[in-house]
């Protein structure tokens, strides 16, 4: 008879948010995959937890994953977590439960707090459509291509991202979608240095100009407006065309890309350049 794969949520910075049920499954099961077993070291120490802890990331080979799926498809229960929240989100431990489900495991969800959506109701935005993006592309032309094909996107967007890489991001963000967008940036959520800025993609740039990102941060992104309610000057228009050729974006192409945002006929953008 083959084990149980339980993905189990834990806090994302406060470790009062454990709950009874986490506490139960993390005790019973055989063996714990874990992203950072330092990490979740401190977690099961504190709740005086005795399981052995198996590293899961991202650079596991195929070969790690399959001695944990053989483990189980021998009768052993496992139990995975991440480093903060719920595991499998933007996170390694995916590749496991595709295994496990491609092997008829049985597959139980534990869960718990979620940085997401902790994000988003916190944000100030709308919060009756969002969409979940995560870590932007690294490199430039493919995030290039991803934020373009979220420009038209009416829900609110959500990213996470790492300090080092905040004020990069806030300036991307900027040229794509322009200063007046809102953005909630959200931080060291549930810890005691925990922050929410409520502020404009062009006061967000401002702010991290002066002030230096720490901790690791939920961005949430308002979406676009219906194009029926788009009130947008002509100025502010080629604001955008402007911040997209900085980016490197070809002058054709930022003005193709914001008359499709805006509704501004192209050509009439291009002549403005001249």
């Amino acid at each position: 008879m083959t084990g149980t794969f339980y993905v189990i949520g834990t806090p994302i910075g406060n470790l009062e948010d454990i709950t009874l049920r986490q506490l139960d499954i993390l005790a019973a099961v055989d063996f714990i995959c874990a992203e950072d077993t330092r990490v979740t070291l401190k977690l099961l120490n504190r709740f005086d937890i005795k399981k052995q802890l198996v590293s899961f990331h991202e650079h596991s080979s195929k070969a790690d994953a399959q001695r944990i799926i053989d483990r189980i498809l021998a009768g052993e229960s496992c139990g995975i977590v991440t480093d903060a929240g719920m595991p499998c989100i933007s996170d390694p431990g995916e590749v496991l439960v595709k295994m496990c489900a491609e092997n008829n495991i049985d597959i139980k969800v534990v869960p718990g707090p979620s940085a997401v959506v902790s994000a988003v109701a916190v944000s100030g935005l709308s919060t009756r459509r969002f969409t979940f993006e995560g870590f932007l592309p690294v490199q430039k032309k493919e995030r290039s291509e991803r934020l373009e094909k979220l420009r038209s996107e009416e829900a609110v967007m959500v990213f996470y991202e790492a300090p080092h890489k905040l004020k990069t991001t806030l300036a991307d963000l900027n040229g794509f979608f322009g200063g007046e967008r809102r953005i909630s940036l959200c931080r060291e959520l549930t810890k005691i240095h925990e922050e929410v800025l409520r502020l404009t993609l062009a006061e967000a740039v401002e702010y991290y100009s002066i002030n230096e990102p720490r901790g690791e941060y939920v961005l949430v992104l308002e979406g676009a407006r219906d194009s029926s309610e788009n009130n947008i000057t002509i100025e502010q228009a080629m604001n955008q065309v402007n911040k997209l050729i900085e980016m490197g974006e070809r002058p054709t192409d930022a003005c193709k890309a914001v008359a499709k945002e805006t509704g501004f006929k192209k050509s009439d953008l291009y002549s403005k350049l001249q």
